[in-house]
């Protein structure tokens, strides 16, 4: 059985134990707040008890986020060399590859917030 599965099955007994007893008490009971338990009852009345599973979350991508090969660089050439000279140093370097092709270059921000990605902890 799944975490989804799991709590799937969590909010079906939650809606069971109101059908029984009081909303507040079953939110009480299942640590749910009211209005939650209303929001999600709003939406089992319009689309079924198959809306109490949860979706499918995907992590967001940025649209000005630098593709994973070019960051990778700049991290191995910031390692490789003193850091405050890889933003202007990359982002000439960059413009010079970039003008022959129809792709734009990155600007020199985005250049230096690679290293704060790479080297902060992650969630």
């Amino acid at each position: 059985m799944t975490k989804d599965d799991v709590l799937f099955g969590y909010r079906q007994a939650l809606f069971a134990e109101a059908s029984r007893t009081s909303v507040a008490e079953a939110c009480r009971r299942f640590g749910v707040h009211r209005s939650t338990y209303y929001a999600w009852k709003r939406q089992v009345d319009r689309h079924g008890l198959e809306m109490l599973r949860p979706r499918e979350r995907r992590r967001p991508r940025m649209p000005n986020q630098l593709p994973k090969m070019i960051e990778e660089r700049v991290l191995s050439f910031a390692i490789r060399f003193r850091w405050r000279w890889v933003s202007s140093r990359w982002s000439r370097k960059a413009a010079s590859r970039c003008s022959s092709s129809s792709r734009s270059a990155p600007v020199s921000s985005s250049v230096s917030a690679c290293p704060s990605r790479a080297w902060t902890s992650r969630r």
